[in-house]
Formats: structure tokens, sequence, C-alpha cells
């Protein structure tokens, strides 16, 4: 097991679309600054925010050094996900701790159009299963504002199990936002879990 970037994470779903999770590249800058663009309302709801910064986002270039340099090292994973070779949101570890933690969080978003088809879940679940099972993590957390139905669904299916709700975890959309808390454990994951081989195994099993 070891950390790794640059790296690929890739999926045959069972329709034969192709899932990969990987990151991103100087190339991508026209597709990802159009997505981000055309949903830009879509996710303003759901997104990060940081108190009293107005600056914005930061041009493609600079936020693509900082994604690499911050997973070389070893702080997190800013993954895009990409469907049959179409880039359509992100699936990111990220505040990754080693030592006697070794724990991390995942955070998503998917463009509009790619929703209702189970890109989130399958993106989710394939990213768990690096991070508990080929990186070395021993736990993964999950935070969806209660007011999220699309996130809460995607965490129902694949049955990770939740922990309670914390009172003004992040700031979204302007404000401090409440969250329930989510976390899957790497012995979930083995033999005796609720998930032996893995969330993708789990997945393929029900869907068959």
């Amino acid at each position: 097991m070891s950390w790794a970037w640059p790296t690929q994470v890739r999926h045959v779903l069972p329709d034969g679309r192709r899932l990969v999770l990987r990151g991103l590249g100087r190339a991508d800058r026209a597709a990802w600054e159009d997505l981000r663009s055309r949903n830009e309302a879509w996710l303003a709801p759901w997104e990060s925010t940081t108190p009293g910064d107005r600056s914005g986002r930061l041009p493609f270039h600079q936020m693509r050094r900082v994604l690499d340099r911050g997973a070389r090292d070893g702080m997190l994973l800013p993954f895009v996900i990409e469907v049959d070779g179409r880039l359509v949101g992100q699936m990111q570890l990220f505040d990754v701790l080693w030592g006697a933690r070794r724990s991390g969080w995942a955070g998503y978003w998917l463009a509009r159009e790619a929703t209702g088809r189970g890109v989130a879940t399958w993106a989710l679940a394939a990213l768990v299963d690096h991070a508990l099972l080929e990186v070395g993590l021993h736990r993964l957390e999950v935070a969806i504002r209660p007011e999220n139905a699309a996130s809460l669904a995607v965490v129902g299916r694949l049955g990770l199990p939740e922990e309670g709700r914390q009172r003004g975890l992040m700031h979204v959309d302007g404000g401090w936002a409440d969250h329930r808390a989510f976390a899957v454990l790497a012995e979930d994951l083995r033999p005796g879990g609720y998930a032996p081989g893995g969330l993708v195994a789990h997945l393929h099993g029900r869907a068959g």
C-alpha cells in the first residue's frame, strides 16, 4: 500500500460506461472552465466558501498547481470524474492525516446533466476503495448537508454508516451549515465487514 501521484482509478460500469478518476491536465482547461461556468448556479448552494473571502476561484493554471502540490505532498487526491472520455465533475480526497489517524474526507460534485445515472455513487465507491484498500488509510469520512437529498441517496446506496449531525461544520454558500456525518473504515471492506472486497464489488453484486 502506498501513496502515488499522479495516478488513475478506472472501472467499467455495469452498463458499459468507462469511469475514470484522474488528475487535471493542462489540456483540460477549456472543458473544465466550460463545465464550471455552465454549472455555477447549480453548484452554488452546496459548495464550501471561505468567510470574508470575495476573491473567487483561482485561475485554472494556479488551481492545478496548488492541487498537484498538495497531492504530491500526500495531503489530497484531487480527482476529476471522467465518463466515456468526458469530464463530468470532481471526486476529491482531502484533509488527509497520517500518523495515528490515517484518515481523510471525501467531497464531490457533478454537472447537472450527469446526475441521475449513478455516476456519483460509483465514483465515491471507487475513491473509498482506492483510499482504504490501495493507499492505506484507515478511515474515510463524508459530510453532507441535511437538505442535500441527492448526496444522501449516494451514501445510502453505498451503505455508509451514519455517525450523527455535526453543527456548523463547514462554511457553505456564505454561511455556517450543519452536516450529517458518515464514515467507512478499512475493516468494513475486509472479510467480516459489510462490503468485503470493497464498495465497487458491493455495487456490482447488487447490480447483478
